[in-house]
């Protein structure tokens, strides 16, 4: 019998020499400690593998910026937590449809539907002001991730609205300088990251109008699908990107001055999308006692719901 004994211990030594790991070691190796519950041995290798399968710009090339929510609240702007306003409540009635849209729930199929482009005819109408605000709003949502991506590149006002230094981004990723990831800007909003419009170019109408970005495009409305991309873009009558942009966009938010732009402005910026499958516009500054408008709470902006599709 201790001749059996020996040979089966010699055995045992044998395995462990060879590295494999037996029952009665398992407490001596480092973190190892046997799951207090069924599972939860498994839950660790499943989380490993969440990380490795992150989205890229959550991984850590990607860079981390902190936003000042206070500062940001006090300039009219929807941060976390904050108590409910009747501009957030404008807000809801402005996203639901375009939500339900990218989502593939609205009345007609779509392609890019999570690709909304929020523009305006003429500078000053607020369609900056407009897509942070949107895009904070959409954020909120416990079922959608939300980018915002600065595609004014003549002249980018995202990250300086937002308090951020200016950096690579878009362009930059264009023209193949750099990657995706590196450029993306996570932030401290759950669900928010961030596309600069990156570092000025003598051809950034030829670059938004390249193959590499319509690839580009393509990848980013097609890879994360519960993911809502929005694109503060240039005014539609005062440069060409933004018609390069809207022919790659499944929805357009058109921001119109209320008692500003004129009516003929505004039906020129029209016709220059005509093409385009949805639209919707957005009246700012609305009056409160405006027909159908939304009064400016305490923040001296107000939006009117006045989007109903004009789909083609």
């Amino acid at each position: 019998m201790s001749s059996l004994i020996e040979q089966a211990a010699q055995r045992l030594e044998q395995l462990r020499q060879a590295g494999v790991v037996l029952p009665n070691d398992a407490q001596a190796m480092p973190h190892s400690n046997p799951p207090a519950f069924p599972g939860e041995g498994l839950e660790a290798v499943d989380t490993a593998a969440s990380e490795s399968s992150k989205p890229e710009e959550f991984h850590s090339s990607s860079k981390r910026v902190d936003l000042d929510l206070e500062a940001l609240a006090a300039q009219g702007f929807l941060t976390p937590n904050a108590a409910r306003s009747q501009m957030a409540d404008q807000y809801r009635v402005i996203k639901r449809p375009l939500i339900k849209n990218a989502m593939g729930k609205g009345v007609a199929s779509l392609n890019h539907a999570n690709l909304i482009m929020v523009t305006s005819a003429l500078a000053g109408e607020g369609k900056s002001f407009t897509s942070l605000n949107l895009a904070l709003s959409i954020a909120a949502e416990l079922d959608n991730t939300v980018m915002l991506v600065d595609a004014d590149v003549a002249r980018p006002s995202v990250l300086r609205m937002l308090g951020l230094p200016q950096g690579p981004g878009l362009l930059d990723v264009l023209e193949e300088s750099v990657d995706m990831s590196s450029v993306l800007l996570r932030t401290n909003v759950d669900k928010l990251t961030l596309l600069p419009s990156g570092t000025p170019h003598a051809r950034a109408t030829e670059l938004l109008a390249s193959d590499a970005m319509s690839h580009l495009l393509d990848d980013m409305a097609r890879r994360y699908p519960d993911r809502i991309i929005i694109f503060d873009s240039p005014p539609l009558l005062l440069t060409t990107e933004s018609r390069v942009l809207a022919s790659h966009m499944g929805q357009i938010v058109v921001v119109v001055h209320a008692e500003k732009t004129a009516q003929s402005a505004v039906q020129q910026a029209l016709a220059t999308i005509e093409s385009c499958p949805l639209k919707m516009l957005v009246l700012n500054q609305a009056n409160a006692n405006t027909s159908g408008g939304y009064g400016s709470g305490g923040y001296g902006y107000g939006y009117g719901y006045g989007a109903e599709d004009t789909a083609s």
